[in-house]
Parts: C-alpha cells; structure tokens; sequence
C-alpha cells in the first residue's frame, strides 16, 4: 500500500499532458481567428452553391 501512494505523487507525466492540450488549443483557437480574420468573400457578394 505505501508504494502506491507514492506512485500517486508522481505528476510529470499529468503536468506534460495538459501542456500539450493546452499547446494544440492555443493552435486551434489561433488558426480559428485567422480564418475569421482573413475573409476573402465581400458582404455583397452572393453565396455560391
């Protein structure tokens, strides 16, 4: 019992997962504003189908 509790205090592997969510979310909401921001249609124009 006492070598789990101490395979529970071991966080690296958790702390590098969330780092790397938070990495691929940073990328996803950036490339998401970029394509809001660089809208190559006018507001006249009509919508083609």
């Amino acid at each position: 019992m006492t070598s789990l509790s101490i395979a529970l205090q071991n966080y690296n592997n958790g702390v590098v997962m969330i780092a790397v969510f938070a990495l691929v979310c940073a990328i996803l909401v950036g490339l998401l504003i970029k394509f809001m921001a660089t809208s190559d249609r006018d507001k006249d124009e009509p919508k083609e189908r």
